[in-house]
């Protein structure tokens, strides 16, 4: 039996989601290009990837941040 806490979703519950479900193409793209990377890394080596995440997350979201 659910209770009704059980109902409400908290922006982290929704965060979560929509990064591994709605997102999950660009979460791949970032994870695969911080993957190849990581052992040089350099600032903005994955800036389009993150910039791409990103901005799908928020429209996921419905929130500007």
């Amino acid at each position: 039996m659910q209770t009704p806490s059980d109902k409400v979703v908290t922006p982290l519950r929704r965060l979560a989601i929509h990064s591994t479900t709605t997102c999950s193409a660009e979460a791949t793209a970032y994870g695969k290009c911080i993957l190849a990377t990581y052992v040089d890394v350099r600032k903005d080596t994955c800036k389009r990837e993150f910039e791409k995440f990103g901005q799908c997350l928020r429209q996921a979201m419905k929130r500007k941040w």
